[in-house]
């Protein structure tokens, strides 16, 4: 029996950006060491040039010393991460991202214990989509699209699961900046589904594993073109 070869089958494909990328680790539960070295190392190995970066330590303990943290990283796009259990001071630690140029936010809802009726969530979008930055949001899209409708924002949806993805459709359809990660659609026909114009290569290295989104996406009937786009190109155009 042949061995089954991933790797062959992702072939020559090269993603450009990456939009879920952690540095970090979780201090409560066993995994990777999550140094910036060693996740870039990861996104290296896997032919993907750059990431969407946020950081685990701000979005559990210390806001401005991990985002200060992904400041400072090379070769990367900076995303903040803001605590939503103090939506107060997440609108200062907004302000004080976008003063320092960063174009994007992280929300970590899940993590944080937030649900999205909390009215921090609303907050936090009111903020980001008034300042024109694009959000990038954990938690079930079947709930977390609701704080954002009607405020013209730009979103990623980053944990929207291929069970999920009818209730992501119905609420793009009237959402123009509703986007979503491909990390966990891995059915057959999920990514043939929504526009790819709406989709962005995630593949939260290094807490999850990069060839399973890799994969999919280059075997999926998408023309190259749009291959391209959903591999960095869409990211590239909402991030700068």
């Amino acid at each position: 029996m042949t061995a089954f070869d991933a790797r062959k089958l992702v072939g020559d494909l090269e993603v450009t950006l990456d939009v879920d990328v952690l540095v970090g680790a979780h201090p409560d539960r066993d995994g990777p060491p999550g140094t910036p070295e060693s996740v870039l190392d990861v996104l290296a190995a896997h032919r993907i040039r750059s990431g969407a970066v946020a950081s685990l330590r701000a979005a559990l303990f210390d806001v401005p010393s991990g985002n200060d943290e992904v400041l400072a990283l090379d070769g990367v796009v900076p995303v903040g991460a803001v605590d939503l259990r103090d939506p107060l001071g997440a609108v200062r630690e907004i302000d004080r991202l976008a003063e320092l140029g960063v174009r994007a936010i992280r929300l970590f809802p899940d993590e944080q214990g937030v649900e999205a009726g909390f009215p921090s969530v609303r907050h936090v979008a009111r903020k980001a989509a008034g300042l024109g930055l694009v959000v990038l949001t954990g938690g079930d899209v079947r709930r977390f699209w609701q704080p954002f409708a009607g405020l013209e924002a730009t979103v990623v949806f980053l944990d929207t699961h291929f069970y999920h993805l009818g209730d992501f459709l119905v609420a793009a359809a009237d959402e123009p900046g509703f986007h979503t990660s491909t990390r966990l659609l891995n059915s057959p026909d999920a990514l043939e589904t929504v526009p790819p114009d709406r989709l962005l290569y995630g593949s939260r290295t290094p807490h999850y594993e990069p060839l399973v989104p890799l994969l999919r996406l280059a075997t999926s009937g998408l023309k190259p073109d749009e291959i391209a786009a959903v591999a960095g190109g869409n990211a590239r155009r909402l991030l700068g």
